[in-house]
Parts: C-alpha cells; structure tokens; sequence
C-alpha cells in the first residue's frame, strides 16, 4: 500500500500514539518509520529502552553518507515489534539530535526507498511518524512521496484553527510539486466537534476518529501490555479499511500505461531484525 504519512500541526495531538496503535493493528506486513526530525520516542517509550546499542534512522543517515549502504543497512535498523514473525518492523527514529543535520538531507533518498518497499520480497507498506509540521527540516519528500497523508488534530477550536494553517501549506507545497490531489485526509483524535463539522471548516474530508482512551495511550507511550479490544486500539485497527479504499480510489484514477514503476526493494533471507524486548 505503498507509504501513508501521519503529521500534525503545532502542539502534540497524538501522531506517535496513532501511528504505533495503527501499526500494532495492521494486517498486512508494515514499516513503521519513526520520521519525526524532532527526534523519535518509541525506543524510549513504549519499548522502554531495551535495546542493544544504537538503531534507527540516524544511523541509517550516517552510513548513508559516509558509505552509501542504504539497502544494505535498512534491516539490520529494524526492531520487530511482533517477533520473530517480522511483519510489524520498527524503524526507529533519531535519538541523538546531532543526527539531525545527517537526516535532513537524505529526506528524498529516504522516501525513494521507502516506496520500493511496496514492491519487494516480501512486500511491506510503511506508516511514516513525520511527527509536527513546524520544525526545522521537515520531511516534506516523504509527504510528497506519500500516497495517503493522514493530517492528526483534535477536534476542538484551539486546534483547528492551527490545523487549518497547516492544511494550507501542504495544499501549497503539494501544487506546487504537481502532487495529484485527495492524496490529504483529517484523522479527529478525541472528542470535541463533530467529523462533518470539522470537514466543512477544515474544507476536508475527515477519514476517521481516535477515542479519548488515556489507558492505552500510556501504555502505547511508557510501555506494557497492549490489549486488542481497548477502543483506541480498536478504532486503529479499524482505520487501515478507509485508508486501503481511498488508495484503491486514487490508484483507479491514477493509473496510465507506461507509468514507471518504483524500484522494489528485496528484504534479505535472514534480516538482521532484532526482538522488541
């Protein structure tokens, strides 16, 4: 299904916590890229730091421009969120920020890659965290690569009125690059106003609501045991439905002869994949 980035506007309304509960629902085989140039926060968080030595996106940057080993490098990144079956992946995001500065150039190398991914052995969707807007370097390359972008806010006012500025800068960006439009969509975490509301103010449709579910979000932010049938979880697993309908729309309308295909990306036999611990 190719890549489907989730993003914010100011403020923090829960992209990391969407973005990992979709991951831990999601049918089919999934990435979960940590692309957040403030920095990622599972690691620390949800996995609790129990991990042997450093991993992620940072260091993927460093040999990236140092050796050019991108291809090479990716799976041994990767922790397994579900192991050892190695079908949801976590790419972890940077921790050290003088990472930073070695990302920000290799956005588009990233999301080049990143799409290849939908057409390997075996194929892997990617669910890209780019975390808030309104930071230094934002990965605007993977939103432009995205085929879904899934913009996260709350439903009350406050919220929308920063949501519908950031709206209008990546309809902006997204002319200016000559991206295909209905590739952005609303993702309502909470309570507050309703969807058809928000969709009317917003000019845009809303693909789906998260519930106000405090339980699991602690859980999905400082670790321990994930339950299936908690309302987030459900609502998560629920939104991989409308995601895979309008990517199957937009592909209908898209589609031409001779379009060039992506470069797939083939995962080794034996990926050096560690285990969530």
């Amino acid at each position: 299904m190719a890549i489907i980035a989730l993003v914010s506007a100011k403020g923090s309304p829960g992209v990391t916590t969407a973005a990992l509960a979709a991951a831990l629902s999601w049918h089919r085989r999934l990435v979960l890229a940590e692309c957040d140039p403030a920095g990622g926060s599972i690691l620390a968080g949800y996995l609790g730091g129990a991990l042997d030595g450093p991993r992620g996106l940072g260091e993927l940057a460093v040999g990236e421009l140092r050796d050019g080993n991108l291809e090479s490098a990716f799976w041994s990144q990767l922790v397994d969120l579900d192991a050892p079956r190695r079908e949801r992946l976590l790419l972890p995001g940077v921790v050290d920020p003088a990472q930073a500065g070695s990302v920000t150039p290799l956005w588009q190398r990233f999301a080049d890659f990143f799409t290849g991914l939908e057409r390997g052995v075996p194929p892997y969707d990617v669910l890209v965290d780019c975390g808030r807007l309104q930071v230094a370097g934002p990965p605007w390359p993977v939103l432009r690569a995205a085929a879904v972008v899934l913009l996260v806010t709350r439903a009350h006012l406050p919220d929308l009125s920063a949501t519908r500025a950031t709206v209008k800068a990546i309809e902006r960006d997204f002319a200016e690059h000559r991206i295909p439009p209905g590739t952005l969509r609303l993702l309502v975490v909470g309570d507050g106003h309703g969807g058809s509301e928000i969709s009317k103010a917003l000019r845009l449709p809303v693909i789906a609501r998260l519930p106000h579910d405090p339980r699991t979000a602690e859980v999905l932010g400082h670790g321990g045991t994930v339950r299936a049938n908690r309302p987030l979880m459900r609502a998560a697993g629920a939104l991989e439905v409308p995601v895979r309908a309008l990517l199957d729309r937009r592909r209908a309308r898209l589609a031409w002869p001779g379009a060039p295909a992506p470069r797939a990306v083939t995962a080794p036999s034996t990926p050096g994949v560690s285990g969530a611990v």
